[in-house]
């Protein structure tokens, strides 16, 4: 952690909003001529947010000048802004060049290629580690020369708390893949990390009445398909549900699905992450080799003296970011929430991680007393973050060290690219703010939020949160595109007011399908 809080440039910043961020400020800026608070209060009296609440703040970047503010401390669920916390914290206290560590030991005697003792696989966390490095792992193992483990396989995953799932995460989210369970040792199915998943895909069989043909990736036994679906004619209905039963690895393919259709690709998570792990290298093991004749077990620490065999480090925690915040990865904020909290207190607890999460934030001028944060994700609805707050972080930051990796991480308004655009890609296309806003996303039923930089029509550089919670409406995200828009549309002189669109699509839950982002 940086001690050093005294930088005149941030500190000036954090003293100008400060004074403008108080409780009870009305709307608009009353200094301000350009006409830019009445044209933000007219977006906001659009009739989606009727009933609704809103907490809007913009602030000149460089000078931390208030340009508006509507509600600024009102607590409101920021969603998948709760991400912008965890991340910066985890630059300042993990740093840019921050790696995950898996390791294979051995705890035993070695009588030639046997192994008379166990093996331990032990993990620090990584969200990143495939099928494929688990069989580079193995492939390791091999080459040391061990072809046989007279002795079990075991999962250290004791880095982390046995706690799986967040706070108040709902209940009937969590076989979808962006609630997975946390764990020190898991596997990601993809290269967007969706870590602690399972990726199912049914295709049609070749006739009317053939079952659907069901894979896993990875490939794996780890969990059981049940198909209980059936293949109809051509031109039939594709009505494919698949899910996996509370608390087992069984997943039930029904319903139905065209000769020739598109079938189904659904993620899943597993139950019990640790043993998707042991299970994943068991196999690589047995693929270049290696024979373990013990079983596997779960959650035992390495013991002092186990010999390495076998290591993988994962990206850099800057490079991590972009795949983390431009996807919204949920799985990745609450794997880097407990690590702080065991890099710090020894602690990979939920509650280590968010205690320093708040030290920094407070450190950087965040008033934590009217912030709640239970989660690194924001898929809690009881995360609580006023635009006020979120605004001051987005000024603070600016003077980090880091600044210029963190903010690449953020979506880029209508940029195509997955790994640029993430979850803007598709918004704000053809305006002012294209290629220009950058920003995280935030999305839960009834909460929606917007929160990161735009630069003005006259060059200048604005901050910009954006926090509606409350609406009925299918969706607000016209209403903050809109926001957006007028800001870089507009100058300091005259503001350019951008009316809202119509919605072309409902707001997403966090997202509910892949490959949907929210």
């Amino acid at each position: 952690m940086n001690p050093h809080r005294g930088k005149w440039t941030w500190a000036v910043t954090v003293a100008l909003v400060a004074a403008v961020l108080g409780p009870g400020a009305p709307a608009g800026a009353d200094s301000d001529r350009s006409g830019l608070p009445e044209a933000i209060d007219t977006v906001l009296g659009d009739a989606r947010m009727e009933g609704g609440v809103a907490s809007v703040v913009v602030a000149d970047a460089a000078s931390g000048e208030l340009l508006y503010q509507h509600l600024p401390s009102t607590r409101l669920m920021p969603a998948s802004n709760t991400k912008l916390s965890t991340s910066a914290a985890a630059m300042e206290i993990l740093g840019p060049g921050y790696r995950f560590t898996t390791d294979v030991l051995a705890h035993g005697r070695r009588s030639g290629s046997v192994l008379r003792g166990d093996l331990y696989l032990r993990g620090t966390g990584d969200p990143t580690l495939l099928a494929a490095d688990y069989d580079r792992l193995a492939a390791q193992v091999a080459a040391s020369g061990v072809t046989r483990v007279a002795g079990r396989l075991i999962a250290d995953d004791t880095r982390f708390d046995a706690q799986r799932l967040g706070r108040d995460w709902a209940w009937d989210d969590e076989s979808y893949y962006y609630a997975a369970q946390i764990s020190a040792l898991s596997v990601a199915p993809d290269t967007d990390y969706d870590t602690g998943t399972v990726i199912v895909t049914v295709a049609p069989g070749a006739a009317a009445g053939d079952e659907p043909v069901v894979t896993v990736t990875p490939d794996t036994d780890y969990v059981d398909i049940d198909v209980r679906a059936t293949t109809v004619a051509a031109g039939g209905a594709n009505a494919l549900t698949v899910e996996r039963e509370h608390g087992t690895n069984d997943i039930v393919v029904s319903g139905t699905t065209p000769v020739g259709g598109a079938g189904a690709k659904e993620w899943m998570t597993v139950w019990e992450p640790t043993g998707y792990a042991a299970d994943v290298f068991r196999d690589a093991l047995a693929d270049h080799g290696v024979e373990v004749t013990g079983p596997n077990r779960l959650g035992r620490q390495t013991p002092a003296g186990a010999r390495p065999l076998a290591s993988h480090d994962s990206m850099a925690l800057g490079d991590l970011l972009v795949p983390f915040m431009k996807l919204s990865n949920n799985m990745h904020a609450e794997i880097l929430t407990k690590a702080m909290g065991y890099e710090v207190s020894k602690q990979g607890s939920w509650s280590a991680g968010l205690a320093v999460i708040a030290g920094y934030l407070k450190g950087i001028g965040v008033d934590t007393a009217k912030v709640r944060q239970v989660d690194g994700s924001g898929l809690s609805r009881m995360d609580n973050f006023p635009a006020g707050q979120l605004a001051k972080l987005l000024l603070a930051v600016r003077a980090e060290p880091w600044y210029a990796d963190w903010k690449r991480s953020l979506p880029v308004a209508c940029d195509p690219d997955r790994f640029v655009g993430g979850t803007l890609r598709t918004r704000m296309c053809g305006t002012a703010a294209a290629l220009n806003a950058r920003a995280k996303t935030g999305s839960l039923t009834g909460a929606s939020a917007l929160s990161g930089y735009v630069t003005d029509a006259g060059g200048r550089e604005l901050v910009f949160s954006i926090v509606l919670n409350n609406y009925l409406a299918s969706s607000v995200k016209p209403l903050e595109d809109a926001i957006v828009v007028t800001l870089a549309k507009s100058t300091q002189e005259a503001a350019t007011l951008v009316e809202p669109r119509s919605a072309r699509g409902g707001d997403l839950e966090c997202a509910w399908r892949k490959p949907v982002l929210c």
